[in-house]
């Protein structure tokens, strides 16, 4: 086992030691340690989807962090091709949420929505991936118009 310093916000870490007493975990090692692995374990299955897919990429991101919503207007500038539309919310004086729908290769948005999350200034994100099943024969519905 290797010891390790990370830095770690106040307001994160303690939500960390609140879960931790909740939870009867004797110190902060342990249950950073089962969060890395949940967390883990949910990013390998995240990663395993392939394929066409929609998605929604919500994050909060503090707004006055150094030229962050001009490295994050860059970014969906040079992805415009994955995203669709984005829907901006002022949280309080220092934090935004952006909720972005996207549409394109699994992978692709998948690295896209990564790459967004770990932007620094971007304290939360989450992406959830729905596969399209694009060259799948579709069923006939009777419903009074046609999705192209």
């Amino acid at each position: 086992m290797q010891r390790i310093t990370i830095t770690i916000e106040d307001d994160l870490l303690a939500e960390i030691d609140a879960a931790a007493e909740a939870r009867g975990y004797q110190n902060r090692s342990e249950i950073i340690r089962d969060l890395a692995r949940a967390g883990l374990q949910q990013s390998a299955e995240d990663t395993a989807q392939t394929g066409p897919c929609v998605a929604g990429l919500v994050y909060v991101y503090d707004h006055a962090a150094r030229d962050l919503s001009k490295r994050l207007v860059q970014e969906f500038h040079g992805h415009h091709d994955l995203a669709l539309a984005t829907l901006h919310v002022h949280l309080d004086d220092n934090n935004c949420m952006e909720m972005t729908a996207l549409r394109g290769d699994a992978s692709e948005v998948k690295h896209f929505a990564d790459h967004i999350i770990a932007e620094r200034g971007v304290r939360y994100g989450r992406v959830v991936m729905i596969p399209t099943g694009e060259g799948k024969q579709a069923k006939a519905r009777k419903h009074g118009h046609r999705h192209e």
